[in-house]
């Protein structure tokens, strides 16, 4: 397997070693800091994901990298040479925004080709990395429409495919399905992923979608006020949160006070926080006749509620169980209709005491 100009992809042995190294970087603005002490290493064909809610710094850590805002500290180092200093169009990126940023006055070939004109890249050259890049994004058909002519997700492909012909040594993409609606999200999401891990490239990716991170990334950078909080695999991430915030980002947990999850944890339990995932969270029914749910194989104490509110996602029926001084979140499986618990159901709810996360202050 190839990238688009014959080199290898990278194999586990490159993967090990450090591609991209994110050295102390710092940006201001005014007397505002976006963000500050980033330190990273990045592997080599890795795709990462900078999570986190709107200000938290990374867009602007992702522009910084580019070269399109200036760094106040720093540096960045890119398979051992630096580009801190160097202009955007000399650092090997590609970049892909939210809103396309396509020519409305160009074919799709063209647009995609700006880059390579810029190059001066040979007419031959240019048309053949023009094709070979529309037929790896699925748009050679559509090669000759403007873009005026193209559904939301095919402009993004179109972006995707300017940024790839110039065979970038780093992409990076900056929220570029967040402008779409869920079915093409879902799809273009998944191809996007296949068509890195083709060409085996280094990628990095922003995002405020949770879900988004968790399916399409070897490692996730949350953020949270301009500092990386926690790193690490999607699974680490959503099972173990470093600290409440954290959890208070990754998936609905629960996050409560140590006397909130006492009646749930036992009196023997002593921590100023914990958080409960939703799905470690089990609903025993009460009324005669009710079917009985599953266990967990080291239960908690059952703690008595009384469901409030029921909402259908999918295959995911969400709870909001009110208990003694809290309302906790509780998903499970949707088994269908008759599996349903109404509103002003009194249940029992048990968590599962190895899945529970605890703080301190």
């Amino acid at each position: 397997m190839t990238t688009l100009s014959g080199a290898p992809v990278a194999n586990d042995s490159t993967l090990a070693s450090g591609y991209l190294h994110l050295e102390g970087l710092a940006k201001r603005f005014g007397t505002t800091q976006v963000f500050s002490h980033i330190n990273a290493v990045i592997a080599k064909g890795e795709f990462v994901t900078l999570l986190g809610p709107s200000g938290c710094g990374k867009s602007t850590l992702l522009r910084s990298i580019a070269g399109l805002n200036r760094l106040d500290e720093g540096r960045i180092v890119v398979d051992g040479e630096e580009i801190t200093a160097l202009p955007p169009q000399q650092r090997g990126v590609g970049m892909v925004f939210q809103h396309y940023a396509l020519f409305p006055n160009m074919r799709v070939t063209d647009n995609v080709a700006f880059g390579l004109r810029m190059q001066k890249v040979p007419h031959e050259e240019r048309s053949r990395r023009v094709d070979e890049v529309l037929r790896l994004v699925e748009l050679n058909v559509h090669a000759d429409k403007f873009p005026h002519q193209l559904s939301g997700g095919q402009c993004q492909r179109v972006a995707l495919a300017r940024a790839l012909v110039v065979e970038p040594r780093i992409l990076l993409m900056d929220e570029p399905l967040s402008a779409l609606d869920a079915r093409i999200r879902g799809h273009l999401r998944q191809q996007l992923r296949d068509i890195q891990q083709t060409l085996g490239l280094t990628t990095l990716f922003v995002t405020h979608d949770q879900e988004e991170a968790l399916v399409m990334s070897d490692r996730i950078f949350l953020m949270h006020d301009g500092h990386i909080l926690q790193q690490g695999s999607a699974e680490e991430l959503y099972t173990r949160p470093r600290d409440y915030h954290a959890a208070g980002f990754m998936g609905h947990y629960n996050i409560l006070l140590g006397d909130q999850a006492r009646p749930l944890l036992g009196e023997g339990f002593d921590s100023a926080r914990v958080a409960l995932r939703p799905e470690a969270l089990y609903l025993q029914p009460l009324a005669d006749g009710a079917m009985g749910v599953e266990r967990p194989a080291r239960p908690g104490p059952e703690c008595p509620g009384v469901i409030r509110r029921c909402q259908l996602l999918g295959n995911i029926v969400r709870y909001s169980v009110e208990c003694p001084g809290v309302v906790l979140s509780v998903d499970t499986l949707n088994r269908g209709s008759r599996h349903l618990l109404t509103e002003g159901s009194q249940v029992g709810v048990v968590v599962d005491l190895d899945e529970v996360q605890a703080f301190v202050e």
